[in-house]
Order: structure tokens, then sequence, then C-alpha cells
């Protein structure tokens, strides 16, 4: 660790990081690309200078500086909003556009969606993607990569995420790029022509060819789905259930081609190819094999970005496995890493990535001093040995950040990985062969048969383990600090375990305290807290009143279906608080000193001595607004989801009208009085 540190890469690597996060979370440099450029080349010119001068000090405070710069740069230009042609500027009414596929995503429960780019508006050639949404329908075939399609588009801001703490998918989409959507039905486009090439569209080409092999052979569905996650990297069929099964088990990263399964692939060709280590010429050539058919694998998983980044980091790491020297696989992630940040910064913020990395660092630093403890004489107790300690370092280098997005630790992680990493190779090349074998369609039945039988077996066997309950640690609540945090508690206790020096011992110690720090101040902060929360639920009223570690839950839900809410859950797991549900529900809240009033289907809101208060219309009641407003003179007025969307329009007029602040939780999310 500590010669990592001292390596210069690693230093210019981090500085990367730092510009791409101060642009991202910032939007700091408004000034254009070419002056930013400009400043650049500039810095690169001091940089030159020092280093003819030979001041070492300065001329490393430069790099870093320059690099810091080369973030910035990297992120403004990859922003399409940056571009002369973004397709938002060229927006007016009633405009035709050009959109093309780009990519094929999930489909959710009532629209096929699609990544498009925005290839032209009316005249004029435009950058920039959206998100398409058109209604799923069984009789139209499913668009392709590289359709064009010609359409008269609106164009709607996505909408945030509505309640505290829910998965913010418009944020998850503007790191992909993409800041509106387009909703169409299926006879309002036209399919005018195709993207003359790209390798994606080749790749989806490809791709439909194996799958359309494939189906012939009668796999069951849900084997079809794993073969087509596990070799294609498409998880469309993959069913909600299997997802959440494998998800359970600590197995989910066998369902995405990634780092685990192009890793598990280089092994393979390491030990197919190893009589070409004999010479430099042999090494060369094992090493442009080995990339050649990493790559192809790569273009067969559907150039997805998981798998380019896997295997481009694998790509750098067999380079440097043909050098033979210390340390080189180190240095070649770090390389692959900063390469993969220069093409894409936003990278960086994808949990993938964060996890790809976090995983191979920790097998890297931490495995092999994990085996040196133990070197068992037996072949197969050695290889089981080698496998634990590698789950084990690879779960020390993601364990606080899974926590962090997922609150969630599968306790038998060990058992499922123990059981189906070993074979995983063994699936894979199968796969592989089977792939192979169908395209030409010469693979006999009982092969397939065979093949998925292994598949079901592994589905079976995941599926048992995500039953057992009690070794599912779920809903634990961890903050970006906090989990920051234990990483120092991680790297400090294992450096100590290893080297066992007071120094190190310190340094654990206070790390731990660190840690304990922020959870006492955490709980401190949260029994201090008072809210008053309605919450956005479609069709439903659900209202909260937290007093410090406690939300009492207010609602009109069944009782079994509002323990199962993810908006409640999420809540909870997000604030680390215990839920109460209420079985009363009052017309009549006091938060502090302020009255709030619920209205809700039977419309009665005539109570003396109420002044200003904040008004709740529930369950669409039929009442004379305006009336209302010269009766109560309400402070504000709050629209839940339960209403008509048609009464919130007229009740937004009507407010606009009498000058009195209206709250759509539709529109601006949950509405949260705070103390």
């Amino acid at each position: 660790m500590e010669k990592l540190l001292k390596y210069l890469p690693f230093h210019f690597l981090l500085c990367l990081i730092i510009g791409i996060s101060i642009q991202y979370y910032t939007n700091g440099w408004q000034f254009g690309a070419q002056n930013l450029g400009f400043l650049t080349i500039f810095f690169m010119l001091i940089l030159l200078l020092f280093s003819q001068l030979k001041r070492k000090k300065i001329f490393t405070l430069s790099s870093w500086v320059f690099f810091v710069f080369i973030g910035v740069l990297i992120v403004y230009n990859s922003d399409k909003r940056n571009s002369e042609n973004y397709y938002n500027i060229h927006l007016e009414e009633n405009v035709t556009a050009i959109l093309t596929i780009d990519k094929i995503l999930k489909p959710g429960n009532y629209y096929d969606k699609y990544e498009a780019e925005v290839s032209q508006i009316n005249e004029e050639k435009t950058v920039g993607k959206v998100l398409l949404n058109i209604p799923i329908d069984s009789l139209r075939k499913t668009l392709n990569v590289d359709d064009k399609l010609f359409l008269k588009p609106s164009f709607t801001a996505l909408i945030p995420s509505l309640n505290p703490h829910q998965f913010n998918y418009k944020e998850y989409l503007a790191r992909q790029g993409i800041y509106h959507q387009v909703f169409v039905n299926n006879h309002q486009f036209k399919i005018v022509d195709k993207r003359s090439f790209s390798l994606y569209g080749l790749a989806s080409k490809v791709r439909f060819e194996i799958q359309k092999s494939l189906k012939k052979y009668n796999f069951k569905d849900e084997e079809y789905a794993v073969i087509n996650a596990l070799l294609l990297g498409q998880r469309q069929d993959v069913s909600k259930q299997l997802i959440n099964e494998y998800s359970r088990a600590g197995a989910i990263h066998i369902l995405a081609v990634s780092g685990l399964h192009v890793g598990i692939v280089l092994l393979i060709l390491n030990w197919l190819f190893k009589r070409l280590d004999t010479s430099k010429i042999g090494r060369f050539s094992k090493t442009i094999l080995i990339i050649t058919l990493l790559w192809m694998f790569a273009f067969i998983a559907g150039l997805s970005a998981s798998v380019v980044r896997a295997v481009t980091m694998f790509t750098f790491v067999a380079i440097g496995q043909s050098f033979k020297r210390k340390r080189i696989v180190e240095h070649s992630l770090i390389a692959s890493m900063f390469l993969l940040l220069l093409i894409k910064p936003l990278f960086l913020f994808d949990v993938g990535f964060q996890l790809s990395y976090l995983a191979v660092f920790g097998i890297i630093w931490v495995q092999p001093r994990l085996y040196g403890l133990w070197q068992p004489k037996v072949v197969v107790l050695d290889k089981g040995w080698q496998l634990f300690t590698v789950s084990i370092a690879a779960q020390m280098g993601i364990l606080p950040i899974s926590l962090y997005y997922f609150h969630q630790f599968p306790g038998l992680f060990l058992l499922s990985n123990l059981v189906i990493i070993p074979f995983l190779g063994t699936i894979l090349i199968g796969g592989i062969i089977v792939i192979m074998l169908s395209l030409f369609e010469v693979l006999p039945q009982f092969v397939a048969d065979s093949y998925g039988f292994v598949i079901s077996l592994m589905n079976t066997f995941v599926s048992w383990i995500s039953k057992q309950e009690s070794f599912l640690f779920s809903e634990i609540s961890m903050s970006g600090i906090l989990m920051l945090a234990w990483y120092f508690v991680i790297i400090f206790g294992f450096l100590f375990l290893i080297e066992k020096r007071p120094k190190k011992l310190v340094f654990w110690l206070i790390s731990i305290v660190i840690v304990q720090s922020f959870v006492f101040y955490g709980d401190f902060q949260k029994k201090k807290k008072h809210e008053f929360i309605v919450f956005h639920k479609n069709k439903k009223s659900v209202l909260g009143e937290r007093v410090g570690d406690t939300l009492h839950v207010f609602h009109n839900l069944n009782a079994t279906i509002i323990k199962e809410d993810k908006m409640l859950t999420s809540y909870k797991v997000g604030e680390a608080i215990n839920l109460k549900y209420e079985t009363r529900n009052p017309s009549i809240f006091q938060f502090k000193n302020q009255h709030i009033i619920v209205i809700d289907s039977l419309g009665i809101y005539k109570v003396n001595s109420l002044k200003n208060p904040i008004v709740i219309l529930q369950n669409s009641p039929k009442i004379n607004l305006e009336r209302l407003i010269v009766t109560l003179n309400p402070k504000e007025i709050i629209a839940d989801g339960s209403n008509y969307k048609s009464y919130i329009k007229s009740w937004q007029v009507i407010c606009t009208n009498t000058k009195t602040p209206f709250y759509p939780t539709g529109k601006n999310g949950a509405y949260i009085i705070k103390n």
C-alpha cells in the first residue's frame, strides 16, 4: 500500500478524480471548452518549464494542478448540453425530430424503453440523448439498435424522486447524459432508415442471431434469461423475483457480465496458452491472442458499459502480466482506470465501476496476505482456501460501499460464492460452446438440455440460499461519511494485523473512534429531529409525523401493504429510524404552533378557532376551493397523490388567481415541515 501511494501515476489518477468531482458536483466551469483548453495548455507549458528547471516539488505540484484541470475539462466536454448543437437549443413548438436507437433498456410495466440519440431537429443536425417510451404492444416488433425514427415529439423533463431517500432515476439518467424523455404511441412514429454503421448496432445484430438460435432449443424461460444475462449481458428477460433471489444470496454479480466473468475468462486463456510463455515472441503472441479473444467476448456480450470497463481493465492486466514484473498488476489497474476516466469521466459515479475496482484492489492487496496465513498441502484444500481468501478479500473491498448503496449484507455470500464460482468458468466456457454450436445448427439437443439443467440447478441453489432469512441482514443504514470512515477502519485494521506495529495500532484505534463519533453524533441529531411529511403516493394518502427516531405513519392503505411499502422502507433505512403505524387518522394536526387540517372526500373543514392553517387535500374532495380560501385563509394548500389530476389542475388555477401558495406533491415531491 505504501509503495502504491508513492507511485506517481496514482497521484495523477487521484487529481483527475478530484477534477472530475469538482466539475460534476459544482458545474463550476461555465466559460467554454476553448478557454478551459487554453488554460490547460498554459499549465502544460508551465510543467515543461519546471521540468527544465529541475525543481521537483514545484513540478509535482504543477502536475497535480494540471490533472485537476484535465478532470474539469473532460467533464465539461462530455456534457452535451455545452455543445452548440445540443437538441434542446433548437426546440420550439411542433418540431419534427429524428431519433436513433442507441440501446434497448429493460421495459417497465407499461412501456418499452430505449436510449435514443436526437440526431436531428427539423433541418438541424443535433446531439444529445433522451429516454424514449413506447407503450408495450405484443403486435409491434421491438425496435432495434440503429433504427432511425421520424416523429413529432414532446420533450418532457425527467421527474426526480418524489419522496426522501427514494432511488433518484433522474439523477441516474443524468449520469448517462439523458435529461429529457419522450412518450409516443405506436402510430406516432415511423422507421425511416438505419444508421449506416456502428459497433453497437453490429453487436446487437450478432446478439440477435445468437438469441434466435438459442430459442430453437427450448430452454425454459428462467434458463434462457440467465444464459442471456450470463453470456450476452442482457438482463431484460430476467424476472424481478430471480434478480431479488440472486441479490439476497450475495450472487447478483453472477448475472452481470463484469470483472468476475472477464477475470475468469482471462485465467482460462492464460492456462490454455501457457505453453507460449517460453520465449519473448511467444509471450507477445499470447498477449495479442488473449486481448483479441477478450474483446471478442466483450463484443458478443453487447459492448455494455460494464463489459467494456472490465475488458479494458483486464487488457491492461494481460499486458502487465506479459512483462513479468513485480506490482505490474496494480500499475495496470491504475492505468486502465486512468484511461477509462479520460474517455468516460462519469464512470466514476457508476456503482458498477466503483464495485469492480474496489473488489479487484481488495483481491490484489488483501488476498495474498490472507492466503499466506495458511498454505494447505492437500490440493483440494489449497484451492478451497484460495477461493475463500479471494471472496473475503473482495468483500473487504466492497462491503462499506455495498451497505451504502444496497443496505443489506447476505451472510451466506461465502457459501454461494464457494459453490458457484468454481463452476462459473465451466459454465462460461460451456455457454460459449453452446452458442457456437447453436449458431451453426449442430448443437445436440441433449447438450442443450444438460446445459439448461446446470443453469436451472444454479438457480435452484441460489433460490434456496435466498430463503435463509436469518442469514440476510437487511435495512442497514449507512451514510456516505460513515462509509468512508469504515474504509479507514478496514485499511488500518488490516495493516495492523499484517505488520503488528504500534503505529498501525494507533491509526486503527483512531479510525474506530472516528466511526464511533459519527455514530454517536448521528444518534444525537436523530433524536433532535421533528418533521411533518406529506408523502407522495399515487392514488393513496400517507402522512408522517416524525418525533426523534420514530415516524408515526397515518395512511389509508391495507395494513399488510403499508408495511411492505418501499417508499417508507427507503425513508426508514435512510434515516435509521423506526416506523409506527397509526390506526387513527386525525383530521387536525398541530406541528409546533402551526395547525394542519386534512380535508378528505367528505369535504368537512368548518372548524372554529383555526387561523391560517396548512390545508391538505386528500381523495378528491368536492369542495368550493374559493370559499374554503375565504373561510380558512390558509397559509398553504397541499394536494397529495390521492387526488384526481383534473382536480389538481383546477385547484392550481384558483390558487394562482387568489395568490394562495399551492403545492402538488405529484410535481414537487413530498411536502416536509421541519423543526
